[in-house]
């Protein structure tokens, strides 16, 4: 018996051997001996046959096919053979990295979700970029690395992992229009923010500056995170080494404000609107949006109540007079041709610049992307901003030296002199229009209308005037200011640009267009005369009108 079963045994044993003889896929470890450092690899759930095809075989086929990553990394080879690795590759430089470069032999892989994976990272970039490296080992990305923390970027969460691109290509991740988001998926992260003590604000106060409204409307020329903290050898500003040290701040900037000296450094570089701006910024905004609210609310108030009377009177009464009543009351000229052409100008350099203006603070809305269209290749928003604002500029001057040369339009300007009268005027036709006074007060040729439409054009010519040339000439400004400065100038110039297109459209237009004595406009603008009635009938006549003479602010 036992001799029976040692012959079955010894029979099964050499069906087994001759078997495996014949397939030796099935147990690769019979001629090689990698099983124990794929064990422990990322590839440890994957068999040998998934990758090492058309080997069931022995001895192997001469033609079978190299193992192929993009056989189950089909999305990342793909992002590869698109980045400048990849490219390089194609273009025969045998040096590029392909997949066993970064990742190592496939046998030996390291998950790359692991502490020991992304600590690893910057010396698998470094064999390359060694010099690259060594700044980045100095930096406070690359001392946090070295302590072992995992949140730390390392050279793949900036510049991607496949899908690395040159920094000139708009699609890169470190291209100048998309440093912000990128430094942004950790520096805006509330999580990482309170965990490392962060400020978490850095991207939201870039955003809203002068810098980031223009990269984020396609300016690739303007100042990112990079342009003052540094690429690669980012530290923190207490370091003096830092590009954000106080010593080195007018350096930094000095780099794109040549000659803007020292003081402009001067103060707060991140603030946000509201909560730690600088406070001559913070007076600037408290002014405007108290000002603003007040005035505009007026203007409702006062226009309200006289389009109701004079739409009762004149369009659905009984007697209602003609839409332009040349007729019944003589023209009377308030315009000459110089004065038209001064207002023309003054017309079309407002509307373009309250459109090019506008276009930078809110670059995402339709009305202004025939503007920020081009930004990437060319800054035509502001080159049309500045254009307009120099027509202004030469309408203002011609305005004043009209003043000079023509007796005529100086008498008539002394009209528009405020007086003190002005105020009751104003005062009575408010409480007219809101039915509070039986009588209608009597109101001179130049009244209250007039002279607030003119002096506001005065006022807001100069403020805009003189903030706009101190952003324009913003090297000379920050050469004798701080920055803090050059910021409440801006706030000064956007609020004061709200205030002004809010007139234009409440105040001006109504009394120009929307007035039912004068709609659909008062032709003044364009052959000088009014058809507005101003011998009023009411409880007060009126004293004779002046000479002949333009209405400022038609």
């Amino acid at each position: 018996m036992g001799r029976k079963v040692g012959i079955v045994c010894s029979a099964a044993m050499w069906a087994i051997a001759v078997w495996a003889a014949e397939k030796p896929g099935t147990d690769c470890s019979s001629c090689h001996d990698e099983g124990a450092k794929v064990s422990k690899s990322a590839h440890a759930s994957v068999g040998c046959a998934e990758c090492h095809l058309k080997r069931e075989e022995y001895p192997h086929p001469a033609d079978a096919p190299k193992p192929s990553c993009a056989a189950c990394h089909a999305q990342q080879a793909g992002e590869h053979a698109r980045s400048a690795h990849g490219q390089a590759l194609k273009k025969g430089n045998g040096a590029a990295p392909d997949c066993a470069v970064c990742h190592g032999k496939a046998h030996e892989t390291i998950a790359s979700k692991t502490a020991e994976f992304h600590r690893a990272v910057p010396d698998t970039c470094g064999m390359c970029h060694g010099e690259v490296l060594e700044k980045f080992k100095e930096s406070v990305h690359g001392r946090a690395v070295a302590r072992g923390i995992v949140d730390a970027p390392v050279c793949t969460d900036c510049h991607g992992e496949h899908n690395i691109l040159p920094p000139k290509d708009r699609a890169s991740l470190v291209s100048a229009g998309r440093v912000p988001e990128t430094c942004g998926r950790c520096h805006a992260d509330v999580r990482l923010a309170r965990r490392f003590g962060l400020p978490p604000d850095r991207i939201t106060s870039f955003e809203t500056s002068f810098h980031g409204l223009a990269l984020k409307s396609g300016l690739q020329t303007v100042a990112n995170c990079a342009s003052c903290h540094g690429y690669h050898d980012i530290l923190p500003s207490s370091n003096p080494k830092s590009m954000t040290h106080p010593n080195n701040l007018a350096k930094t900037c000095g780099s794109c404000h040549p000659g803007a000296g020292t003081r402009f450094a001067l103060g707060k570089i991140h603030w946000v609107e509201g909560e730690s701006e600088p406070w001559p910024v913070r007076l600037v905004r408290i002014f405007y949006l108290t000002m603003i609210p007040a005035t505009v609310g007026l203007f409702l108030l006062h226009h309200a109540g006289d389009f109701i009377r004079k739409l009762v009177r004149t369009r659905l009464s009984t007697k209602a007079m003609r839409v332009w009543p040349s007729s019944i009351h003589p023209l009377e000229i308030r315009m000459y041709p110089f004065e038209r052409v001064q207002h023309a100008l003054l017309a079309v350099s407002f509307i373009v610049l309250i459109w090019s203006g506008f276009a930078l603070k809110y670059p995402d809305q339709f009305w202004a992307k025939p503007l920020v269209l081009w930004e990437g290749q060319y800054p035509l928003r502001g080159v049309v901003h500045r254009v307009a604002a120099v027509v202004m500029i030469i309408a203002g001057v011609m305005h004043v030296v009209s003043l000079i040369v023509s007796k005529r339009l100086r008498e008539h300007w002394y009209h528009l002199f405020p007086k003190r009268s002005d105020i009751s005027e104003a005062t009575g036709m408010l409480l007219y229009n809101l039915g509070l006074r039986k009588h209608k007060p009597r109101v001179s040729s130049h009244s209250y209308v007039e002279k607030a439409e003119y002096w506001a054009v005065v006022w807001g010519t100069f403020i805009m005037g003189l903030t706009g040339l101190m952003l324009w000439a913003n090297n000379f400004t920050l050469r004798w200011l701080p920055k803090e400065w050059l910021d409440a100038a801006t706030a000064v110039h956007f609020y004061e640009a709200v205030l002004a297109g809010l007139s234009i459209l409440i105040w001006h237009f109504y009394t120009v267009i929307f007035d039912p004595e004068v709609y659909p406009t008062d032709p003044a603008w364009l052959n000088g005369y009014s058809v507005r009635q101003r011998h009023h009938t009411g409880h007060h006549a009126p004293p004779p009108p002046p000479p002949p003479a333009e209405a400022g602010a038609e």
